[in-house]
């Protein structure tokens, strides 16, 4: 197996685990405060210490990467569900009004980073992880769109699109069952450096207070808390740092090795 596939999936799996451990058991109870308690360095009792109300660190963690897993995975979702079929519309009217209007549209998109879609969500709204998913799953729709339709241009002067538009076959009848299928190892490769970077985005949203909010654990908010006793009790921002960055690495060697995986052009040429 390629060797960054193997790191990625383990450390991936690992939060995976933990996500999901944490909705039948945590080491403490993550909302629970004990003051005389507070501010410790990881010990055997509290793994990762606590916090300055004294929760624990660790049971935090979990819980948050299940916040951080949950936010980006429907996040991604909404971005793959509405981006592909764009996407393959786009490409299969290109040069009309409908290839246009679908392209301009994702440039306009793409104007507005996410942090400023979800502030301009929140102003409305209100903060919240729902809002947050709607900002990240937004931007991600053009990202799969302009993949999509990059992978299906160069599918339909090819032979065996042709034969299926000789059968009578509509465009669209085309789109999802020959040139989808031929794309999707690129869209599932982008996949996972959207959730990793979605991962990011929670993150940085909750930093700044526009993603879950309490008492519900965010690695995002953990690092904001942590920002003024880091000389204190430095292990309050390392912990969720470091979960965060093992996480976006473990996606990132993951997407690295599917895309040499599933191309095998590439895997020819690193050999």
């Amino acid at each position: 197996m390629n060797r960054n596939l193997l790191i990625g999936a383990v450390l991936s799996s690992i939060v995976v685990l933990a996500a999901l451990v944490s909705f039948v058991w945590t080491p403490f109870d993550y909302t629970a405060m004990n003051i005389p308690d507070k501010l410790q360095s990881p010990n055997a009792v509290h793994w990762f210490g606590t916090d300055h109300f004294g929760r624990d660190i660790f049971s935090m963690i979990m819980v948050g990467a299940r916040t951080s897993i949950a936010v980006a995975l429907v996040a991604v979702g909404i971005g793959m569900a509405l981006g592909i079929p764009l996407g393959l519309a786009a490409a299969a009217r290109k040069g009309s009004w409908v290839d246009e209007v679908i392209m301009r549209g994702n440039d306009l998109v793409f104007a507005f980073p996410s942090l400023v879609i979800a502030i301009l969500i929140t102003a409305v709204f209100g903060a919240g992880a729902v809002n947050a998913i709607i900002a990240i799953g937004i931007f991600n729709i053009p990202v799969f769109a302009r993949i999509t339709r990059g992978g299906a241009l160069s599918l339909w002067e090819r032979e065996f699109i042709m034969a299926a538009r000789v059968a009578g076959k509509s465009a669209s009848r085309i789109s999802f069952e020959h040139i989808l299928p031929n794309v999707m190892n690129l869209l599932i490769v982008q996949g996972t450096i959207q959730f990793s970077l979605g991962i990011l985005a929670e993150a940085g949203l909750s930093y700044i207070g526009l993603g879950a909010q309490p008492p519900t654990p965010s690695w995002g908010r953990m690092l904001a808390d942590a920002q003024t006793m880091v000389s204190l009790a430095p292990h309050l921002a390392l912990v969720p740092g470091i979960a965060i960055v093992l996480t976006v690495l473990g996606l990132n060697l993951m997407g690295d090795g599917l895309r040499d995986h599933l191309d095998p052009r590439l895997r020819v040429a690193r050999t």
